[in-house]
């Protein structure tokens, strides 16, 4: 009788166990499966980062990349030789100077726009805050003869200048092999934009789309569903996370009663003269954010916490909590990428 009662507890106890395995077992594969939904969902909204930018037009080539990079930290370019892209572009520093606005050419004058990140520029839609440029061939040859950037007085000038330099002549031979006379600006601005095609910076981010569950921690996954569920999407999807549409900056309120900015932008107005356009901007790229402040079209906000609750208020008409707020902020920096070595200074 002793040994029938010892063997019925052993058999509830085997079965309770079995019971609560199958339990834990039920609910981590419930775990699982909510993770793969917001893995989907995600992969759906932002996509796949590619290895480079195409453009049917410039194709890119080792040769052009080679001749663009020495374009791209080469001083020559500036009417002072005092500036190159990368000085308001460091790659350094995740292709920003960290400044507000940009100095120009010339001693104590600054830009009036904030110089927005290179990295994953090709990307976009169209180039500069205002997008008065299609792609990132025709905006590197801006600033070159931006009289308060680079401060080049004509195209001219700036063939004349390259066309004594013999790097420069074996250089643009080898990249533009069809041309009798390979050294233009046009040419000059091709290069650049195939060198700045390849500057894509994948992260932790990428890998978590790509299937890895790990990639991203909890706090970060939550930041990422808070990211989607507010309505951050609306504007910063697509591979870049942004760069894909045009935007009212204030949809709720005006955008400088927040940011305290000196002088009000009144965005593509500016260029267009259209009422329509006003206060309208390319929404910003949000890879590598963490690293590309200060923040808005004229740098008026340095910390990435301020520029979320701003954004929140203005854009989207919520408050956000301090759990959601370091929840999107992990999910934010987890967008942050490596710049390749060979790409940097």
């Amino acid at each position: 009788m002793k040994k029938l009662i010892i063997l019925t507890i052993i058999l509830s106890i085997i079965t309770s166990c079995n019971k609560e395995k199958k339990e834990v077992i039920k609910e981590n594969s419930k775990s699982k499966l909510e993770l793969t939904a917001l893995q989907t969902k995600a992969k759906g909204i932002f996509g796949e980062l590619p290895k480079f930018a195409e453009n049917k037009d410039n194709l890119v080539t080792d040769e052009k990349v080679v001749l663009g990079k020495s374009l791209y930290f080469d001083k020559i370019l500036s009417k002072n030789q005092t500036q190159s892209c990368n000085t308001c572009h460091n790659l350094d520093t995740y292709g920003v100077d960290n400044f507000s606005t940009s100095p120009d050419d010339k001693e104590g004058t600054f830009g009036t726009r904030n110089s927005p990140t290179t990295l994953n520029a090709a990307l976009h839609i169209a180039q500069f805050w205002d997008g008065r440029e299609p792609d990132v061939e025709a905006q590197a040859g801006g600033p070159v003869l931006n009289p308060v950037e680079m401060g080049m007085p004509d195209e001219k000038t700036v063939v004349d200048r390259l066309s004594k330099v013999e790097k420069y002549q074996q250089m643009f031979a080898k990249a533009f092999p069809e041309d009798k006379e390979p050294i233009t600006y046009n040419n000059m601005k091709k290069a650049i934009g195939a060198f700045e095609r390849k500057l894509i910076t994948p992260s932790k981010f990428d890998e978590y789309l790509a299937g890895n569950n790990a990639a991203l921690n909890d706090q970060e996954k939550e930041g990422l569903q808070l990211f989607i569920d507010k309505g951050c999407i609306a504007c910063h999807s697509g591979n870049a996370l942004g760069g894909n549409i045009y935007q009212k900056f204030g949809v709720f309120d005006d955008y400088w009663n927040h940011t305290k900015s000196k002088k009000i932008d009144e965005g593509k107005f500016e260029a267009t003269k259209n009422e329509a356009d006003k206060y309208i901007f390319k929404s910003p790229s949000l890879r590598n954010v963490s690293k590309t402040y200060p923040y808005f079209h004229d740098g008026s906000v340095k910390e990435l916490d301020e520029a979320v609750k701003i954004m929140a208020k203005v854009q989207l008409n919520i408050d956000l909590s301090d759990q959601e707020m370091k929840a999107v902020l992990a999910y934010l920096n987890s967008l942050t990428g490596e710049v390749p070595a060979e790409l940097k200074m």
